[in-house]
């Protein structure tokens, strides 16, 4: 599933795009709660605008495709499937570069059950292309305030792609890791990247909180976001996000595998 066109009728038919699983009133709440700068929905990013309600229903009309229009509340969100095709190249063409300068990597995920293969493909890629695949602080407990309360974590890496998972998830056979919005975890990995002395990523690929923590830190980030993901959306319209796909990030694991092969092809690292 090499084409654009291949690829865009699997994005409807399996609703990373088109009509997608998450719900309108999901999406507007959301906007809601970052008008009010609530920081479980800025997930890392601190905004220079005044994203306002209808300036952020604005924005993700124009970068999502989802309906402007106020009155529209309730029922299932759209993507526009073309929408997600540019991205898909932009992001692709990011991951063309580093693969070309041989330049360290890091992979991150909020959403490790859905997301994870999609990364460790790339990350997989980019190792053999000659990129350092960078995995600092693993072990590493943190905790992270959710809507229960404190829970502690500890990040891990599976397959090179950073996560947090429980930290008394020890079941073997289980996919590890939990899902968080939280920029903890990146600001953890990067600082003690530092610290450590070692290389420090020269892009920084995921969702959530792994990107939008980086960009606001000044590096160069792009990942995955829903409808009801605002943050990353307006951290590229503020320039702290260099490219953000807008896809449905709850379906299905082995749906994302067209996308990661449409990806390596267009940055020229098909195995």
């Amino acid at each position: 599933m090499s084409t654009s066109g291949a690829l865009r009728a699997h994005l409807v038919a399996v609703r990373l795009a088109g009509v997608v699983g998450t719900s309108r009133e999901d999406s507007l709440r959301s906007y809601r709660l970052f008008a009010a700068r609530d920081p479980r929905v800025l997930i890392g990013i601190d905004p220079e605008g005044a994203w306002g309600q209808p300036e952020l229903l604005e924005l993700m009309a124009e970068k999502c495709g989802v309906s402007g229009d106020p009155r529209h509340t309730s029922g299932p969100d759209v993507i526009d499937p073309e929408r997600t095709l540019a991205g898909l190249d932009a992001f692709a063409g990011r991951i063309r570069e580093v693969a070309r300068r041989g330049a360290p990597v890091l992979f991150g995920t909020g959403h490790p059950q859905r997301l994870l293969g999609f990364y460790a493909g790339l990350a997989d890629a980019l190792s053999a292309a000659g990129c350092d695949v960078l995995t600092p602080a693993q072990g590493r407990r943190i905790d992270i305030l959710t809507r229960f309360g404190l829970r502690t974590c500890a990040l891990d890496y599976a397959r090179g792609v950073g996560l947090v998972r429980e930290t008394d998830d020890g079941r073997p056979g289980c996919e590890p890791g939990v899902h968080s919005h939280s920029p903890l975890p990146v600001r953890v990995v990067l600082e003690a990247a530092a610290e450590g002395g070692g290389p420090l990523p020269e892009l920084v690929v995921g969702d959530h909180g792994w990107v939008c923590g980086a960009g606001q830190l000044g590096f160069e980030a792009i990942g995955l976001a829903d409808t009801d993901d605002p943050a990353l959306f307006v951290g590229e319209a503020e320039g702290r996000v260099s490219v953000v796909v807008p896809v449905d990030d709850g379906v299905r694991s082995e749906y994302y595998r067209p996308l990661t092969r449409y990806v390596l092809k267009r940055a020229c690292l098909s195995q």
